[in-house]
């Protein structure tokens, strides 16, 4: 026994060295991910699918039908049957690619829920004629024909009927909001007098078969255009609004947007808009544009403080203002005295022009309204023939 044995009588056999590996964790990890690498490499050259995976959908488009002469006559197409329309679908499902925006009203905090289309319906129906049509990268615009037929004397319909008296007071009422509630654009289709005009706005679902069906109804239809108001942004139009702070190129953008939406219209109506009205410097270059395309603007009457008249006539776009905003108050008694005022200014000036929004109880009143309005004398005109009134005048 060694001395060194007699000094440690009590240690136990000596512990064998622990097992380690010639490689870490991290490097593991490196591998493995290295390796996906080299796979997804190998595929991404010898697999031919330049979407990267992504699913895909084949539809056919039908080549179109080539379009008319321009020298044919823009009237022979637009003459629509005043046949009943089918009544609008309030469980209508979007349209493909389309999306779910949703509108608050600063004023009231009411919020409400629209579809915009992922592109321009391409349905044309309702007598529109598509050599009034302009191919734009957001769908097809208004445009005037060759011939100098513009959109605002295609769509145009009679001025009245033949046994009013032609030196009588006439109105003209234009009905907007419509094309967001399925329910409230089939109320004001199914009883609204054809002579009433109805303005659509530019986020509904299925528009142009909306614009289609007024017009086959005997309505004059507009396209109503966004625009800032005072309070903008906490009282929102909606997306695409034309606004003062940005340049007349994207303002123009943003107009052919809204006019790609549908087709068929004699004119555009701004949708509030009370301090890009006033700006002479945004709203010049858009009725200058309006009134290369044909087109009529109507104010709605709903700012005292609006440039669009003075501008219009630099400008020579056909103009229409309203004088009454009729449901600013909306209640029965109060769209009564509204009417009632309206009456008495056409009376006194031969014509006047009034505007409410689709509301169930200005629709209800404007039919009220009309219903006697002949027995007094007054004959319901749509908007064109307050600009010819006016233009004559």
């Amino acid at each position: 026994m060694s001395l060194d044995d007699l000094n440690t009588p009590l240690a136990g056999p000596k512990a064998k060295g622990r097992l380690t590996l010639p490689f870490s964790a991290s490097h593991v990890l490196a591998g493995v991910l290295g390796l996906f690498l080299i796979v997804f490499a190998v595929r991404a050259v010898t697999v031919e699918d330049p979407l990267g995976g992504e699913p895909v959908a084949t539809a056919s488009i039908p080549a179109r039908s080539a379009a008319k002469s321009e020298d044919a006559s823009a009237k022979e197409v637009l003459s629509g049957n005043d046949g009943p329309g089918q009544a609008a679908n309030d469980s209508a499902a979007p349209a493909a690619g389309g999306r779910t925006v949703t509108i608050i009203d600063g004023s009231s905090g009411k919020r409400q829920e629209v579809v915009i289309p992922g592109s321009a319906e391409r349905t044309i129906g309702g007598g529109v004629d598509e050599r009034l049509l302009e191919d734009t990268h957001h769908g097809r615009i208004p445009k005037v024909v060759t011939t100098g037929v513009r959109p605002v004397d295609a769509y145009a319909r009679s001025a009245g009927p033949a046994q009013a008296a032609p030196d009588g007071p006439r109105i003209a009422v234009v009905v907007g909001g419509l094309g967001i509630s399925a329910s409230t654009t089939a109320d004001a289709l199914s009883h609204l007098p054809a002579a009433v005009t109805l303005a659509f706005a530019p986020y509904g679902a299925n528009l142009g078969e909306l614009a289609a069906r007024a017009r086959k109804r005997g309505h004059e239809v507009l396209l109503q255009v966004p625009m800032e108001p005072f309070d903008y942004p906490d009282n929102d139009p909606g997306p695409r609004t034309l606004l003062t702070t940005l340049p007349s190129e994207q303002n123009l953008d943003r107009l052919h947007w809204q006019m790609a939406r549908f087709q068929g219209y004699v004119g555009v109506m701004n949708y509030m808009g009370a301090r890009f009205t006033t700006s002479e410097k945004a709203l010049a270059p858009v009725l200058a544009d309006v009134a290369k395309r044909g087109l009529l603007f109507v104010d709605d009457g709903s700012s005292s403080r609006s440039l669009a008249s003075h501008i219009a006539g630099a400008s020579s776009t056909p103009f229409v203002k309203a004088e009454e905003v009729l449901d600013a108050v909306p209640t029965p008694a109060s769209i009564d005295r509204a009417l009632a005022r309206l009456e008495t200014a056409a009376r006194k000036q031969g014509f006047a022009v009034g505007v409410a929004s689709a509301l169930p109880v200005s629709i209800d009143r404007i039919v009220r309204w009309a219903k006697d309005a002949a027995a007094r004398g007054v004959t319901l005109v749509p908007v064109t023939a307050a600009a010819l009134k006016s233009r004559s005048s």
